[in-house]
């Protein structure tokens, strides 16, 4: 039997766009994506703190360093720009690794979307 748990988490980032004419998908800071171990394609969850909506969609790279965070396509109409959401992923795996597992949870800065060191 396999469980799915949370495999990673982008706590609290800021909303940078909302592009409606776009394909799909979420556009994340590539650092923060690998901060939180999220590859391209991969499926997340979404969170906005500001309206309650939740949602799912694939991620897409966004400029390294950029702090961007823009949902687009029909995703586009659940955010605005300067609303708090948290990005999640999850994984399957069996009860006995899910036990020991540690997800990779990331706290950005809220304002500008850029990593604490």
């Amino acid at each position: 039997m396999q469980i799915q748990v949370v495999k990673s988490k982008i706590h609290r980032v800021t909303v940078t766009g909302a592009n409606l004419n776009y394909i799909g998908s979420i556009t994340i800071d590539e650092d923060l994506m690998d901060a939180a171990g999220i590859i391209e394609g991969e499926r997340v969850y979404i969170v906005n703190n500001n309206n309650g909506e939740r949602l799912d969609t694939y991620v897409i790279k966004g400029e390294r360093g950029k702090g961007e965070i823009c949902l687009n396509g029909a995703a586009a109409r659940k955010v605005e720009p300067g609303d708090v959401v948290i990005i999640m992923s999850y994984a399957f795996m069996t009860p006995e690794e899910a036990r020991t597992f540690k997800p990779a949870i990331v706290f950005p800065d809220t304002h500008t979307n850029k990593l604490i060191k």
